[in-house]
């Protein structure tokens, strides 16, 4: 079976459309036509359904797209492989992280890794851990660091980095000065967060619905340093990993009472090929990443 037409049909199946998927591929629309035509031929069944717009595949479309999707990537899998046999110190890792762990934890270990291993490359992905999660399930990614108390049983996981999430503030705010703070006196100032899905936000969000406590949002960022300068001008006070905040001149830090821990761990698919790239890395950070965090005293 030819597998390059199996990789214009599963391309076809998910983006529902020949002139997209034929864009998706680099061909021409009529070359894939073609392909797939010769591809029902080859495997002996209707595929496509050309006079149902609302349903693209037929139903023997339905089962080949989901056997050759596993197909495919067993094949990606073998190619790896033999790339590793080639040469056991290249290789490719696509690496999701969330926003602020890529910018406050991982520029210096990523640039000793890379000191270490020239020839892996390291793709990074930039997203909130639930995207992330969704990601690794599609093997769309190697590796991730997501929410460690969320566990999906089709990942594996590693715990990493624990950090106490606290409420950042300009030094001149009101609330600066308390031991502690609840997350009923945070919902009732005017706020700077992160766009929805991401962990720092959906407390907030989860505490305000629950509680029935409109939230004064004035700014929605994911820019962490965006964030913090909207802070220092007081459009708002936000929710922030306590080490972010550690070296700020103009802002302060309040924990939260009860406290709010923000758990990562490091995730992989479960029955899904690891290179030797990606064991590398795996190892490498557990052994640099900073000890979980035990608390912070303000």
């Amino acid at each position: 079976m030819n597998l390059k037409r199996l990789e214009y049909f599963c391309h076809l199946a998910e983006l529902g459309n020949f002139t997209r998927a034929a864009q998706a591929v680099g061909i021409a629309q009529p070359a894939l036509t073609v392909a797939i035509q010769k591809l029902e031929h080859e495997v002996g069944l209707k595929l496509i359904n050309r006079a149902d717009k609302n349903s693209l595949l037929t139903a023997e479309g339905e089962v080949l797209h989901k056997l050759a999707t596993h197909l495919l990537s067993q094949a990606k899998q073998i190619e790896l492989e033999l790339e590793e046999l080639k040469d056991l110190e290249r290789g490719t890792i696509r690496f999701g992280v969330p926003a602020m762990m890529g910018s406050y934890y991982f520029p210096k270990i990523l640039t000793e890794f890379k000191q270490k291993y020239p020839k892996i490359k390291i793709h990074l992905v930039d997203q909130g851990t639930a995207a992330l999660e969704k990601k690794l399930l599609n093997s769309e990614l190697d590796l991730a660091l997501v929410r460690g108390d969320l566990e999906d049983p089709q990942l594996r996981y590693t715990k990493l980095i624990n950090e106490e999430v606290v409420a950042g503030m300009p030094s001149s705010h009101s609330l600066a000065a308390e031991k502690t703070l609840s997350l009923a006196q945070f919902c009732q100032q005017p706020l700077v967060l992160f766009h929805e899905g991401y962990f720092l936000r959906e407390v907030v969000s989860q505490y305000s619905k629950k509680h029935q406590l409109p939230l004064d949002v004035r700014m929605e960022t994911n820019l962490i340093e965006l964030q913090k300068s909207l802070v220092r001008n007081e459009v708002g006070i936000t929710t922030c990993l306590s080490r972010i905040l550690q070296n700020e001149q103009q802002m302060t830090f309040v924990p939260f009472e009860p406290k709010i821990e923000f758990k990562l761990s490091l995730a992989w698919k479960k029955n899904h090929y690891l290179s030797r790239a990606s064991k590398v890395f795996m190892t490498y950070l557990s052994s640099t990443v900073e000890p979980a965090n035990e608390g912070i005293e303000k």
